[in-house]
C-alpha cells in the first residue's frame, strides 16, 4: 500500500492525522472530502482479488478503494457521514476490517439513537441505501487496542 498521513481541512485549519490512508480506482478518480483531494492509484493485484470476493459477498460493484491504517487504538475517525457528490448516490460503501477488532458506531441524525458493533479481523460492513443520509458514524479512540487495523472501503466513484 502507498501509505500516507491523511490531510483535511476543518474549520480553515489544515490538518494532518496520524492515520494513514491510500486510495486506489480502476481509473485515476479524484476523490475529494474534508476539502482535500486525492487521485487514485491503480489497484495492486491483491486489492482486485480482495475486491472480487467483497463483490460476490455483497451483491454489489465498486470502482475503488480507499484504504486507512489505524495504528493502534489512538487513532479514530470523528463522527461522520460520506455524502461526498464524487460517491453514487446512495450507492453501498462496504468495510473490510483485517487486523485488530474495533468498536465501530451509528449514530441517527434526527433521533440521535446510537447503535455499536465490535468489528473483527475479516468482518464485512456494508453501508447501503439511504445509510448515510440518515446516519453518521464513527470509530471510537481507545486505550485498549495497541494494534493495527486496516479498512478497506470499496465504493464507487461517479462522473
Amino acid at each position: 500500500m502507498a501509505w500516507k498521513n491523511d490531510e483535511a481541512h476543518i474549520f480553515g485549519k489544515h490538518i494532518i492525522t496520524k492515520r494513514k490512508v491510500a486510495w486506489y480506482g480502476q481509473q485515476q478518480f479524484s476523490y475529494t472530502y474534508s476539502h482535500a483531494t486525492k487521485t487514485a492509484l491503480p489497484f495492486t493485484r491483491a486489492l482486485l482479488d480482495l475486491k472480487k470476493l467483497v463483490e460476490e459477498k455483497t451483491q454489489a460493484t465498486y470502482n475503488s478503494c480507499l484504504a486507512n491504517l489505524y495504528h493502534n487504538g489512538s487513532e479514530g475517525m470523528a463522527w461522520h457521514s460520506d455524502g461526498e457528490k464524487d460517491l453514487k448516490e446512495n450507492g453501498a460503501i462496504a468495510s473490510l476490517t483485517l487486523g485488530a477488532e474495533r468498536k465501530f458506531a451509528f449514530k441517527h441524525k434526527t433521533t440521535k439513537e446510537t447503535v455499536a458493533m465490535t468489528l473483527e479481523h475479516g468482518s464485512l460492513l456494508v453501508m447501503k441505501g439511504v445509510t448515510q443520509k440518515h446516519w453518521l458514524h464513527r470509530l471510537p479512540p481507545t486505550t485498549k487496542i495497541h494494534t493495527p487495523r486496516v479498512n478497506l472501503t470499496f465504493r464507487t466513484i461517479v462522473g
